[in-house]
């Protein structure tokens, strides 16, 4: 990808999701207003740190499935954040080294740890596309130059669409994206629900929602499935993130609600 021509600015002083998340995952791409904001809600929603790992395991499954027992050989993330550890290109390539991962982000932190990004197996291809959810004709049109349109990919919205407030909005976003992906294409989606723990929850959107600039809000797990309407909805359905076919028996719920389409 092309190197921008100087360094975007970082606004520091007003916190972002991306950053703290990697300051709930343990990462160092953040400043002390995420930490802060970070605290704020651990305090009134203390199973958000392992909600996020949660997440993350989510992801790391899905993607190891779909590159593995599904055949897949291109990923496209779209909200990807700030670079942790099991990145996407990391999951598909250590199954395939070949797999094409493409990430989507507008946050100028994780521009300028594009670099890190892009450090993928010398037999795949890992890239990034500065590009914002809400406008999907510029993710198609950079996701092209460098994928094919003509083989399955897998469009994995991790975290985002919270951000996305108005519940037809974000469904026309998303059913805009796969419906120009081409049959065999895969959805995976995790979003925050207050499923598990109820007010506590609630009270960490209110307090994100009075100090952040990119307000976001928890959608039930029935929103959750309409954005994989027309897919089939691989089993277990729209489950607790940690409970999409976990690694080790009986692991606790999470307010994470997540789950894997296919489009036929």
């Amino acid at each position: 990808m092309p190197d921008n021509e100087q360094t975007p600015t970082i606004d520091t002083s007003v916190p972002h999701s991306a950053r703290i998340w990697n300051y709930w995952l343990g990462g160092k791409d953040n400043f002390p207003s995420d930490q802060a904001a970070g605290d704020e809600i651990r305090q009134v929603f203390p199973a958000i740190v392992e909600d996020a790992r949660a997440v993350r395991a989510f992801l790391n499954r899905a993607v190891r499935h779909l590159a593995g027992t599904a055949g897949v050989r291109q990923f496209l993330d779209v909200g990807t954040g700030l670079p942790t550890v099991n990145n996407t290109h990391e999951v598909a390539q250590s199954v395939a080294p070949e797999c094409r991962v493409v990430y989507v982000d507008n946050d100028p932190l994780v521009l300028a740890h594009a670099r890190a990004l892009l450090v993928g197996s010398p037999a795949g291809t890992t890239a990034y596309i500065d590009a914002d959810l809400r406008d999907p004709e510029s993710i198609l049109q950079g996701a092209a130059e460098i994928l094919s349109f003509d083989e399955p990919i897998a469009l994995i919205l991790m975290g985002i669409l919270g951000h996305i407030t108005d519940n037809e909005e974000a469904r026309g976003i998303v059913h805009r994206l796969m419906d120009t992906l081409p049959p065999g294409s895969y959805l995976v989606i995790s979003d925050l629900t207050n499923e598990v723990n109820g007010e506590a929850v609630d009270k960490a959107i209110r307090y994100w929602n009075e100090n952040s600039s990119n307000p976001r809000v928890n959608r039930t797990p029935d929103e959750i499935a309409r954005f994989f309407d027309g897919l089939e909805v691989l089993e277990p359905g729209v489950v607790s993130s940690s409970l999409w076919r976990p690694e080790i028996t009986g692991p606790p719920p999470v307010d994470d609600f997540g789950a894997v389409g296919y489009k036929p």
